[in-house]
């Protein structure tokens, strides 16, 4: 397959070309993913209060997936390689004592969109030809006091190319003291990060994710924010890498002190009952609005790995 157009290189230096910034994206998805499923899997081993502390402390399990389409049909890629060949990707997926159910998976796939697809694609509407890599993380608790959360960072090239991704909180009370705290702590992480690359960033993409992560038929916001954005494609390719990179840093001075805090505390049965009723509207918002659903559906992705978003137990009122 031809690679679409390279983007543009820097005014003060040569940038990498278009497959070298290829292959650097899809590494870092990779290193970043082993960095947070590792620091997850040291919160299993922390434990120490609730009646789940008995249960033994949970671990990833990965399954390698390939991209099924007729144009890579007769591929025989080892499983190893697949990811980097952009023909598939990974699912990490741990079932533990402080994590109910927590996906971290990568993706590396390239193709041609269907005709009615690229239409809604960037810089694909008439050439359907794309590449995209990235991480994609959701973390359901085992505690109703502990909020769930989402991460993802992914670049995408048609004839064109751009970062997206970003992450929000989603606790199962939004009016509790804690959950203020947990907020506060959260959007403080990463504006810090924010700032440190552009001032504008923070106000715009605070916005962004409000407005994105809100459930148009119920009229509520899905959680209580953090940051998202995409089509980030300032002309400098180097620096909006450096910035899905720091995002992808931050995530877990974020969330893990927010874990650290809560995981120990005891819960009633009526805490439960509203977890899994709230988590009733997580899974409303994937299935209905979520773009990144959509676009692995749509692009041959794995359906396991695309749904690993739901929740492992959720109710209805």
């Amino acid at each position: 397959m031809t690679s679409p157009s390279p983007m543009r290189a820097s005014a003060c230096s040569a940038a990498p070309s278009a497959e070298a910034q290829k292959r650097q994206a899809a590494l870092w998805f990779r290193e970043l993913r082993d960095t947070i499923c590792a620091a997850f899997e040291q919160i299993e081993d922390e434990l120490l209060g609730t009646e789940h502390a008995a249960m033994p402390a949970g671990r990833f399990e990965r399954k390698v997936w390939r991209r099924a389409d007729k144009q890579n049909a007769n591929d025989q890629i080892p499983d190893t390689d697949v990811f980097a060949a952009g023909r598939g990707g990974e699912m990490s997926v741990m079932r533990g004592r402080v994590f109910e159910k927590v996906g971290v998976n990568i993706s590396t796939v390239q193709g041609v969109f269907s005709p009615e697809f690229r239409q809604q694609i960037r810089g694909a509407e008439s050439d359907g030809r794309f590449w995209a890599s990235g991480i994609s993380l959701v973390a359901h608790m085992r505690s109703p006091l502990v909020p769930a959360v989402h991460m993802n960072t992914r670049h995408i090239v048609t004839s064109t190319g751009w970062f997206g991704g970003g992450a929000d909180l989603t606790p199962m009370d939004f009016t509790s003291a804690a959950t203020a705290a947990d907020k506060a702590h959260f959007h403080a992480a990463f504006k810090t990060v924010c700032d440190r690359h552009n001032p504008d960033y923070y106000p715009r993409f605070s916005a962004w994710c409000d407005e994105y992560f809100f459930l148009k038929h119920r009229n509520e916001p899905r959680g209580v924010g953090g940051i998202f954005y995409d089509w980030l494609d300032s002309g400098y390719w180097e620096k909006d890498f450096a910035f899905t990179q720091d995002v992808g840093r931050a995530f877990l001075d974020a969330y893990l002190p927010i874990v650290r805090r809560r995981m120990n505390e005891s819960w009633t049965a009526a805490q439960r009952e509203h977890q899994c009723l709230r988590r009733g509207r997580y899974a409303e918002f994937n299935l209905l609005y979520d773009r990144g659903t959509a676009f692995g559906l749509k692009t041959g992705g794995n359906p396991d790995a695309v749904l690993m978003s739901l929740p492992p137990e959720v109710k209805w009122g």
